[in-house]
């Protein structure tokens, strides 16, 4: 299984179980993520923690899922923790265009408006 999908609310997240996201797999991870949003889902979460490698096809089909969920009033977001991300993410400047998160937790917190603080009195 490449892809898991786990919900939080009305947040979903789409665990990406491969090393190197490419042409290979890019067709099957939208198909999947549109489904998603197809479901009424509009808040997604793509976790890329695992991955070392986006390819700039994978990355075409973030662009074309951000563009969709944007038009839905929702958005896309994600969690890409390493220190360096690959070169194809930076020299397209998708760095810009995602919002991207060094945790699965702060990915979430972002649409949910984070944990609850306490209120001293």
């Amino acid at each position: 299984m490449d892809f898991k999908l786990e919900k939080i609310g009305d947040v979903a997240i789409v665990h990406v179980f491969l090393s190197r996201a490419t042409l290979a797999k890019a067709i099957l991870f939208k198909d999947f993520v549109s489904a998603v949003v197809a479901e009424g889902t509009v808040k997604i979460v793509v976790d890329l923690s695992i991955c070392e490698y986006v390819d700039s096809t994978f990355l075409g089909a973030m662009v074309a899922l951000l563009k969709k969920t944007n038009s839905l009033s929702g958005d896309l977001r994600l969690v890409y923790n390493k220190e360096m991300p690959s070169l194809v993410f930076v020299l397209t400047r998708m760095d810009k265009v995602f919002k991207v998160f060094p945790s699965l937790d702060d990915a979430v917190d972002s649409f949910t408006g984070g944990k609850p603080k306490l209120a001293w009195k």
